[in-house]
């Protein structure tokens, strides 16, 4: 049985023909990418698993790809072709699954391996490929953040509510049904592991994501202000810093943009600032000089709270998700136990009267996340699942 030689990365394919020259195809799934966040840093990392491998997905912004990401092919559905659709993408949720019926991977890939946090997982599989899903989340907007995602400028008319209102019953159920014919399913934390088994009673390996710990220098001096790095969205919970900060006079910067930001901007006080989106090197700068992240939504993993840490900087955060599995109260950060201003603003009082946590304890405790590991465990995982396809297989020099 010949070995993968090539990945034809897939999500959507339209674009490049078929190379019925390679004996045998591995597919790369991923869902869409608007920005690089915590899903694209492990698309990244895929690709260097696989590093000849052309990336398909629904929809994609060129300007936010990574050297690494340019050297990709990519295959992108007929919604990038028209610039209306790409922007307003998310607009046609209800209607997804009969997109993505309707995409196809070359008949000969033997194994896929999915990057999602939506349903593209729904993609339909060649008979006796196997399908290895990297899960960032059950998507959210279907399983129990609903009502958040109905307060998006996604669905901002009321037109748009009753349409996914009226299409979340087809959607769960698209979206389980499509999560048993994954073949094995990795989660990115224990958080999420329990979500793939309350939504689909699907059992998964935990690996978590990526973190680039080399990229920060913990050792700069801290400034007095704390930082909020988010896409400005209801569950994000923006809003609790916000009126904490303005309420105790203490500096904020908010780094982000998203369909709540007119409103934080109405409701915050002079000591609240805000950048937008930045740069990289902008963003490392302020997480390497601030105060704490405040850190008030609740995520599956949450990669702002170990960047942070990986700066030296103290974590803020809410006590539930994922930031439970990464911060370690009293020596890389606190917890707040309710989702009001008045939590978060004991919390400040509290951190700013306690002991202070050392930039190398924040370091220490999240050091172990880099992405070397993360290929590592990703490598073996896939090593153990499928033997018969990867057995002689030459991992590129970059898988180690």
């Amino acid at each position: 049985m010949s070995s993968p030689s090539h990945i034809s990365a897939v999500k959507m394919a339209e674009t490049a023909p078929e190379d019925l020259s390679l004996p045998s195809k591995t597919t790369l799934v991923h869902h869409w990418m608007e920005f690089f966040r915590g899903g694209e840093a492990v698309l990244e990392q895929f690709g260097l698993l696989f590093p000849d491998a052309p990336i398909s997905m629904l929809v994609y912004n060129r300007d936010f790809l990574t050297p690494s990401l340019l050297r990709h092919e990519y295959r992108t559905s007929f919604l990038q072709r028209w610039p209306f659709l790409r922007r307003h993408f998310r607009k046609l949720l209800p209607i997804f699954p009969e997109i993505i019926r309707r995409q196809h991977l070359p008949k000969d890939t033997r194994f896929v391996l999915s990057s999602d946090a939506s349903i593209i997982k729904g993609v339909p599989i060649p008979p006796g490929a196997i399908h290895i899903c990297y899960c960032h989340s059950p998507p959210r907007y279907l399983w129990g953040l609903e009502d958040s995602y109905l307060e998006s400028s996604s669905h901002g008319n009321a037109f748009g509510r009753m349409l996914f209102s009226a299409s979340l019953p087809h959607l769960r159920d698209f979206d389980r049904k499509m999560a048993q014919r994954v073949d094995h399913f990795i989660a990115n934390s224990h958080c999420v592991r329990e979500r793939i088994r309350r939504c689909y009673d699907r059992d998964s390996v935990v690996i978590n994501p990526p973190v680039e710990i080399s990229r920060f220098d913990p050792t700069r001096n801290r400034d007095d202000f704390y930082l909020i790095i988010s896409a400005l969205v209801p569950y994000k919970r923006v809003d609790l810093a916000v009126d904490a900060c303005s309420k105790l006079g203490r500096r904020l910067i908010v780094i982000g943009t998203g369909p709540e930001e007119a409103d934080l901007k109405r409701r915050a006080a002079p000591c609240v600032t805000f950048l937008g989106w930045q740069a990289g090197s902008v963003v490392r700068d302020h997480y390497e000089r601030c105060r704490a992240l405040l850190f008030p939504g609740i995520e599956d993993f949450g990669i702002t709270p170990c960047e942070a840490q990986a700066a030296g900087a103290p974590v803020i955060a809410f006590g539930e998700g994922g930031a439970l599995e990464t911060v370690k109260e009293g020596v890389s950060g606190l917890f707040f136990r309710a989702q009001t201003v008045q939590a978060m603003t004991d919390i400040l009082r509290q951190f700013e009267a306690g002991p202070t946590m050392h930039p190398e304890a924040c370091h220490a405790n999240v050091v172990h996340l880099g992405p070397a590991r993360f290929r590592r465990e990703i490598r073996q995982f896939i090593e153990q699942k499928c033997p018969s396809h990867f057995a002689g297989y030459q991992w590129p020099s970059t898988a180690d």
